[in-house]
């Protein structure tokens, strides 16, 4: 089977690399592939830092692709000969004053409900594990099962494997006119027919779609560099500071990747304002990073849906539906990715697909088919 996949991000190359891993042929159209939201993202992969009260669903779809990272990246690295930078090196989730420890607790409630693997730490504790954390800070947990992946250097690696695959070209419209086939016209006319198609656009939108539910949530994300000497972190630090969200996520090159504001203002550009916050708020819970240098800061808008669930589903026999992943598009590529197959396959029968079923916000969508095997 031949297979048009549309969006070049994270994870319309993970979708693309679990489909080349069955045997399916493809087309990948993007315009700027790799340069949307997965080039800012910071790369944690944290279901028991990022659970929130009443969203089990959404929990059960984070760990689950949490388990399948380890394999996801043996199979890249095996497949086209080069490691993503990943690190299994914990996250640290810190309280940086007395009024911030009810929500640090109310996190470890909440952990502890779901059976998740964290251990509360005394501050003094914290800081032996990381000892460039603040002298007051409040309180932590550990979770030692929340990990990073460099989300560029996934992109990187496979957008050089399907290189001969790539079409850089926008796609105005997705036509689906033949029953047994469809194609897609990109903006210099070219037509491009396949088997079935994947929109895996993000906030992009396609003529001959009905145009998803999401909204953008703007983020703006700094990297600094550690001056020389031992590394400033050994692991990821998420902080809560005046109930606000920070977060610390320390690269291999001893760069370290700082967000993200959260901004629904529909400025693309990035907001000083919310610059100065996230460095006023690292540097309180890490104060050397007033000694690091600014290596980048850019803005990137994150496609988000109402239950920050994603939307994967099939629209019509020959369109798949793969996008929405909100602020956890890194995290869940390796089961948007599988999900996103099986459905082209016309393979129905995991049952996590009612929870990203695009229907649950009234998308018009065909009735799914039965399964088949491959």
């Amino acid at each position: 089977m031949h297979v048009n996949i549309v969006g070049a991000g994270i994870i319309g190359l993970a979708i693309a690399f679990e489909l080349s891993s069955r045997g399916h042929t493809l087309t990948i159209i993007d315009p700027a592939p790799g340069q949307g939201a997965s080039h800012a993202a910071a790369g944690m992969l944290a279901p028991a830092a990022e659970t929130v009260w009443g969203q089990g669903p959404l929990h059960q779809l984070l760990a689950t692709s949490n388990s399948l990272y380890p394999q996801f990246v043996e199979r890249i690295a095996s497949t086209t000969g080069h490691r993503p930078d990943y690190l299994q090196s914990s996250t640290l989730v810190v309280a940086a004053e007395a009024a911030d420890r009810e929500a640090l607790h109310e996190l470890i409630e909440l952990q502890n409900s779901l059976g998740l693997a964290t251990e509360k730490l005394l501050p003094s504790q914290a800081r032996s594990l990381e000892p460039a954390l603040a002298s007051n800070i409040a309180g932590a947990v550990l979770c030692p099962d929340d990990h990073q992946i460099d989300p560029r250097s996934v992109v990187r690696i496979l957008l050089e494997y399907f290189q001969e695959n790539l079409v850089c070209e926008r796609v105005v419209e997705v036509l689906t006119d033949n029953p047994n086939t469809s194609a897609v016209r990109t903006s210099s006319g070219q037509l491009h027919a396949a088997d079935q198609t994947i929109i895996a656009t993000a906030l992009g939108v396609v003529g001959g779609v009905e145009k998803p539910p999401l909204r953008p949530v703007y983020g703006d994300i700094l990297r600094i560099q550690a001056p020389a000497g031992p590394a400033l972190l050994n692991r990821i630090v998420r902080g809560i500071v005046h109930r606000q969200h920070v977060y610390l996520v320390p690269r291999q090159d001893r760069s370290l990747v700082l967000g993200a504001s959260v901004r629904e203002d529909h400025n693309p550009e990035v907001n000083v304002g919310a610059m100065y916050n996230l460095l006023d708020n690292a540097r309180r819970l890490v104060p050397g990073i007033s000694d690091c240098s600014l290596n980048e800061v850019i803005a990137r808008a994150r496609p988000a849906t109402a239950d920050d669930r994603p939307l994967i589903g099939r629209i019509n026999p020959n369109v798949v539906l793969s996008t929405g992943y909100s602020r956890h598009g890194v995290l869940l590529s390796p089961l948007g990715s599988a999900l996103t197959a099986d459905l082209t396959e016309n393979i129905t029968t995991n049952p996590m697909l009612n929870d990203v079923d695009p229907q649950r916000f009234s998308i018009p969508s065909s009735p799914l088919p039965m399964e088949q095997h491959q």
